[in-house]
């Protein structure tokens, strides 16, 4: 007897008149979504630093670059009042080639610094729109059963993205070192690349993304009428119940990792007489960018089947100390300094094995919350919190481990901040376990019912 196709083929081949199949544009959709985020927000971390910006200058104006996904929810309403989602989505593609092309452009002059900072400053805020737009086209051309069934692939192209942009691309740097006369025409041959990436992706969904009936602007809903709608949801988010609680948690549970994000990829490549591990910009791709992202994304599809089984009530305490714990694992890297690569990938695997775990309950707790009325406004603001939560941090990260450099009461050897700022994120943890004594969750949520 014939198998039937799975729920996933039969969506994929039932295509309506007029229609592409949602496999010609849901991958590609969903890496560029994810390709300009880890653009923004790591790739610009190691290439500042290996343009030879202070630690405390590249942290804190990097840390702004998380500005417009913390805002996003105040502007998202007023995409829906003009023009298409397709057109605000390809719209956005192709002034993100823009920026990366300025960024490429920028990157040889003497007004590096300044100049290629406003570019990704419009990378964010385009990125940001970009998602808003996208995800936006998703639900809006796909009935509700596509939606169900593709949401795995989506997902998995999002993840994809992840390994390209903190890995491969780094990676692609690195090999640019060794055959440029500078760094800076290493990167600029990466953004260059993208720039061009990005063209085509614009090019390509212009083709291949479909119009759909039910994409237009909302000429029902005036700019007044989107304000005072806003408010009241915005209201009704900071009368939830708990509310004080929740906050705490959506900004200190990621704590340690807002202070690491910044400081980690500077630690892999400082020289071992600094205090770094000395690592090439190749390796620091495939450590960071490659193990450490496949370890992060196998931690959090653990961290689900976990949470399916005992619910988020019982694996909160695991999963925050899975998040902390590891985060001793840099502490050990910085004061031994290991010269094995092997053993550095192991250390950093285990520690993003353990962060994707402990994310997991983060996650779940955002839509835990966001239930009730205006569940997908309240989420929105959920998820600025968590931004802001990481944009703050990260700020001050580079003027921590300035301060600490010379903090050395014990006389020990060597350079002392990466050691001193590693115990500080140790220290940090403390406020993710504290952020979990400040939430009540039913014992039943997210428990798979038979």
């Amino acid at each position: 007897m014939k198998k039937s196709a799975t729920p996933l083929l039969k969506a994929g081949k039932r295509k309506r008149p007029g229609k592409e199949s949602p496999w010609f544009w849901i991958p590609t959709l969903y890496i560029a979504e994810g390709l300009p985020y880890f653009a923004v927000n790591v790739l610009t971390v190691l290439m500042y630093v290996k343009l030879n910006v202070p630690l405390a200058e590249m942290a804190f104006f990097t840390g702004w670059l998380y500005l417009p996904w913390v805002i996003k929810p105040f502007w998202s309403p007023f995409v829906d009042l003009f023009s298409t989602k397709r057109n605000w989505t390809l719209a956005m593609q192709f002034l993100l080639a823009v920026t990366m092309a300025g960024v490429a452009f920028m990157l040889p002059t003497s007004m590096f610094f300044s100049a290629t900072l406003c570019f990704f400053w419009l990378m964010a805020f385009f990125s940001a729109t970009h998602d808003i737009a996208a995800d936006g086209y998703y639900m809006l051309e796909l009935p509700p059963h596509d939606q169900a069934a593709f949401v795995g692939v989506r997902s998995t192209f999002y993840r994809i993205a992840s390994v390209i942009g903190q890995g491969g691309l780094v990676m692609m740097a690195g090999w640019f070192e060794t055959r440029c006369d500078s760094p800076a025409s290493a990167w600029s041959a990466v953004f260059s690349i993208l720039s061009a990436f990005f063209l085509l992706i614009f090019l390509y969904h212009y083709r291949f993304m479909p119009r759909a009936a039910s994409d237009r602007p909302a000429t029902e809903t005036s700019a007044a009428g989107i304000i005072k709608n806003f408010g009241m949801t915005f209201v009704t988010f900071f009368r939830k119940p708990g509310i004080a609680g929740a906050l705490a948690f959506m900004l200190l549970y990621r704590l340690p990792e807002a202070l690491c994000v910044k400081m980690v990829q500077p630690f892999l490549a400082a020289p071992l007489a600094e205090g770094g591990l000395g690592l090439s910009t190749a390796r620091i791709g495939f450590a960071n960018g490659t193990v450490g992202v496949v370890a992060l994304l196998a931690g959090g599809i653990a961290g689900g089947i976990a949470i399916s089984r005992g619910g988020l009530k019982k694996w909160l305490w695991p999963m925050a100390l899975s998040l902390s714990l590891p985060c001793i694992l840099y502490c050990w890297l910085a004061m031994v300094q290991p010269s094995s690569f092997p053993v550095i990938c192991t250390a950093i695997g285990i520690e993003q094995f353990g962060y994707g775990f402990g994310f997991t309950a983060f996650m779940l707790y955002l839509i835990y919350f966001s239930r009730g009325e205006s569940q997908t406004s309240h989420y929105a603001f959920c998820t600025a919190f968590m931004a802001l939560g990481m944009m703050i941090p990260g700020m001050f990260a580079g003027h921590i481990h300035n301060g600490l450099a010379q903090f050395n009461p014990f006389g020990l050897p060597g350079p002392q901040g990466f050691i001193n700022f590693f115990w500080v994120v140790m220290a940090a943890c403390g406020a993710t376990l504290v952020a979990c004594t400040l939430v009540k969750i039913d014992s039943s949520f997210g428990k798979k019912t038979e």
